[in-house]
């Protein structure tokens, strides 16, 4: 196992469960390549329970395939890293033709799992590169429209102090962190930025807390990479920002929640479950598949905040989200952990 030197995010996110397996794991291996028509099936395997918004959107997108009649569709939930290798085992012996998940923490185990069932295709959640013919990474690149975000967060701040919680600074947050800042920056010159981590991927009190911190430091706008943030902005009467899921309907935040970096990992596993089908999947990174590009990010409505924000702003934001979509501006990846300001 790779020392990531900090905890990571799957390693953090990890609570020790029991496996609770679908009864029907049968055996259905089946010789050559599916046709377009014939199911296969597929295994998604979750850390979190599938409501906890990352492995939700997996879950969501795979579930989507499920009922459109493409894939036969199991899965666990609550899967401990010291678990993980076993389950992908039993997955890939029991007849799963495309196997789901993440390997944070436990890259090097997972592909060796992948060596010793070559025929399996392996699509994983992972910080590092694709590995042998049949493992596939993919990771969270919603920097694009955090930039967005951000350029609507600079221009709404009163007091030129935005706050941003997340959980951990590793690459995943810090990427949208920094794009964040880079869209508000580049609207508002002044902007200066409190940047609070609370050690947990799912803890609102705490998130809560850290904001109310942040509000009593004068910020007016706060970013809510993590749940608990919302709440924190709707009593304290000042607008927010989230990310991978919509907030506005997800968390309570009408009437708060601006807009959100949404991720749709649809297209994603529409992709790979293609690939597999065919027999043609391959071990590479899934990278464009998760940006706005291909339909793997984009930017919420701005429901009841359309007629808030300024149409100077929407106008940039619209005109800059037709460019990135060309391929005329890039978003920077920026995955060093970002510090406060002031």
């Amino acid at each position: 196992m790779r020392d990531w030197g900090m905890m990571t995010r799957r390693q953090a996110a990890v609570r020790v469960g029991t496996l609770l397996l679908g009864a029907g794991v049968l055996a259905s291996a089946a010789a050559g390549p599916a046709t377009a028509a014939e199911k296969i099936k597929v295994a998604g395997i979750y850390t979190q329970p599938i409501q906890q918004k990352w492995d939700a959107r997996l879950h969501q997108a795979l579930d989507k395939a499920a009922k459109a009649g493409e894939i036969e569709y199991v899965f666990s939930e609550k899967v401990a890293n010291t678990d993980y290798v076993r389950v992908l085992r039993e997955y890939a012996e029991g007849g799963a033709k495309l196997i789901v998940g993440e390997a944070f923490g436990i890259s090097r185990e997972a592909r060796k799992v992948a060596d010793d069932y070559p025929k399996v295709a392996f699509l994983m959640g992972d910080p590092f590169k694709p590995h042998g013919s049949n493992f596939a990474v993919f990771d969270n690149y919603i920097h694009e429209p955090c930039y967005l975000m951000g350029m609507i967060a600079g221009s709404m701040t009163k007091s030129n102090k935005i706050g941003m919680v997340g959980g951990y600074p590793i690459g995943e947050v810090n990427r949208l962190f920094h794009a964040f800042m880079a869209g508000a920056r580049s609207v508002n010159p002044k902007v200066e930025f409190k940047v609070n981590f609370i050690g947990s991927w799912y803890d609102p009190p705490k998130a809560k807390e850290a904001a109310f911190a942040q509000v009593e430091a004068g910020v007016d706008v706060l970013y809510a990479e993590r749940a608990g943030v919302v709440s924190a902005a709707r009593e304290k009467g000042i607008s927010a920002f989230s990310n991978v899921n919509d907030m506005d309907k997800d968390e309570n935040g009408t009437g708060v929640v601006v807009t959100s970096a949404l991720w749709d990992m649809t297209s994603a596993i529409n992709y790979a479950i293609a690939q597999t089908k065919a027999g043609t999947f391959k071990a590479e990174d899934y990278k464009e598949w998760t940006m706005m590009a291909k339909g793997g990010a984009s930017l919420a409505p701005f429901y009841e905040f359309e007629d808030k924000i300024s149409p100077d702003i929407k106008a940039k934001v619209k005109a800059l989200q037709a460019d990135i979509l060309a391929g005329k501006f890039t978003v920077e990846i920026n995955d060093n952990e970002p510090k406060s300001t002031f």
